[in-house]
């Protein structure tokens, strides 16, 4: 991988990683760094890594770190950050639908937040979510089916509440 290279890619890449990051830890200054982590990874492992392997190892790297960010902290992010995030995205869209749902997706454990991050906001397929997170092709969908089950229960849950 050449420096133009390694530019494009973070031209490329460096947004949905952060996105992705930034909606599952719901602090923005902690994701720059897990972003900024996952690029220095990919510039230290420059000539290993393969053109067509990029992405995925820049998502794969950014979710481990997010992991180990987790664990150190020892934060509950599925409740109170992700709410202060929520509480962003609702004032600049004031769509009901979409605080419902971004309530809804704060419920979800980690995992299933991120499988659904990854497959419905950011578009990645099946096995690349797989490479991603460590997990069969198969566990990825059966993983993702259930979380998109427990989401579905919790929306209708939260638009009751909110009616």
């Amino acid at each position: 991988m050449t420096d133009q290279d390694f530019n494009n890619c973070v031209d490329n890449y460096s947004d949905g990683v952060y996105r992705f990051i930034v909606k599952n830890i719901g602090h923005e200054a902690d994701a720059q760094d897990i972003v900024q982590t996952a690029f220095e990874k990919l510039w230290i492992n420059r000539l290993k890594v393969e053109p067509e392997k990029v992405k995925s190892y820049l998502f794969t790297v950014a979710y481990n770190q997010m992991i180990d960010h987790i664990r150190k902290d020892k934060k509950d992010i599925t409740t109170d950050n992700f709410e202060e995030v929520n509480k962003q995205t609702s004032y600049q869209s004031s769509s009901e639908l979409k605080q419902i749902l971004l309530r809804a997706i704060n419920e979800l454990n980690p995992t299933q937040k991120s499988l659904v991050l990854l497959k419905d906001y950011e578009g990645y397929s099946y096995q690349e979510i797989g490479e991603i997170m460590g997990l069969s092709e198969s566990q990825v969908k059966v993983y993702l089916h259930r979380a998109r089950l427990i989401l579905k229960g919790k929306l209708i849950h939260l638009e009751k509440m909110s009616a």
